[in-house]
């Protein structure tokens, strides 16, 4: 299994803005990022954890729940196997521990929608959102 470090996280006041990043290491002998869904999580305190953002390793793909759009942009540097997670116009409602998720050629919506075919979790990164 791949393993994946989340970094960014921190506080920011409302309107503002964080960039977020999950490095991804471990891959087995012939497989790279571009082999790999990666998806944001999001777990706001006292509520379930939810995906707002994947993108797949395969053709760049992007996709964005209903919450985010507009506001969120994920991307990727296969060279230095990171995805990135830009957060702007933040909102109170973002605040919550952000985690990334691989899943080895499995479509970024299967995950995204139905959170099924991860391989592996980061730990998290927490974002607080003050008003």
């Amino acid at each position: 299994e791949v393993q994946l470090v989340e970094s960014g996280g921190g506080l920011v006041q409302t309107g503002g803005s964080l960039r977020l990043s999950c490095t991804v290491s471990g891959f087995e002998s012939g497989f790279t990022l571009e082999d790999y869904a990666i998806v944001w999580f999001h777990q706001a305190p006292g509520k379930e954890r939810e995906g707002v953002s994947g993108i797949s390793g395969h053709d760049a793909s992007t996709y964005y729940e209903d919450s985010v759009k507009g506001r969120f942009t994920i991307s990727s540097n296969p060279a230095e196997n990171t995805v990135y997670l830009e957060m702007t116009s933040l909102k109170v409602a973002d605040t919550g521990v952000y985690s990334c998720a691989a899943g080895r050629h499995v479509h970024p919506t299967v995950i995204l929608k139905m959170g099924y075919g991860v391989d592996s979790w980061g730990e998290g990164t927490l974002v607080t959102v003050s008003s």
